[in-house]
């Protein structure tokens, strides 16, 4: 594991070299020792800052931190490190593909379908059956009189369309120009259709 320290109006000391090495120890038992890794300690204005980038397979890991001293700033910015280290290993872990036994030739071709999918041996799953009923039940049918739905004179089509969106109903009966009885029906998808009676 390589570590390129960069001082920015500081200088780095040998405890602070040390901090930085057993806190990127830990993050190496983490990852293993396939990343280089670089730190940048830098002071502004009685701030101390501390950066640490860490090269690993799938990008980079970055931590930053402040604090009144280094030695805090350096700290917190390898906590945070740790747990961008844990959660990439998880992430990296869940992708990652399980071998799968091979099939010897020994086993039935279903045995070897279930060694396949990581089955065991034979298991259960519990199945609900819901039943129907046999005939519909039908509810009473209660009849509204609505003038509100219905257009008293005769208009055209996009007269019937605004009004039916005008009084907001889901079913408008008119008739066109011709005097043919037309029906607009609003789908569940909020869509017009029109419906033509003989």
């Amino acid at each position: 594991m390589n570590v390129e320290y960069t001082g920015r109006q500081f200088e780095i000391t040998p405890a602070i070299r040390k901090e930085v090495e057993t806190g990127l120890a830990k993050i190496r038992k983490i990852l293993g020792d396939g990343f280089d890794s670089k730190v940048i300690l830098a002071v502004e204005k009685h701030r101390h800052k501390a950066e640490i980038t860490i090269s690993a397979r799938k990008g980079p890991l970055v931590a930053l931190a402040q604090a009144r001293d280094m030695v805090s700033a350096v700290n917190e910015a390898l906590e945070h490190l740790e747990k961008q280290a844990v959660k990439y290993k998880t992430k990296w872990r869940s992708k990652k593909r399980h071998a799968l036994k091979k099939w010897n030739g020994d086993a039935t071709e279903a045995e070897a379908m279930q060694v396949a999918a990581g089955i065991a041996g034979p298991t259960t799953v519990p199945v609900v059956v819901h039943q129907f009923p046999h005939a519909a039940r039908s509810a009473e049918v209660h009849i509204l009189r609505s003038d509100d739905a219905v257009a008293l004179r005769p208009m055209t089509l996009e007269e019937a369309i605004k009004e039916a969106h005008f009084r907001d109903r889901d079913v408008f009966v008119f008739r066109d120009k011709k005097g043919r009885v037309m029906v607009l029906h609003r789908t569940r998808d909020g869509k017009l259709e029109l419906i033509e009676a003989p």
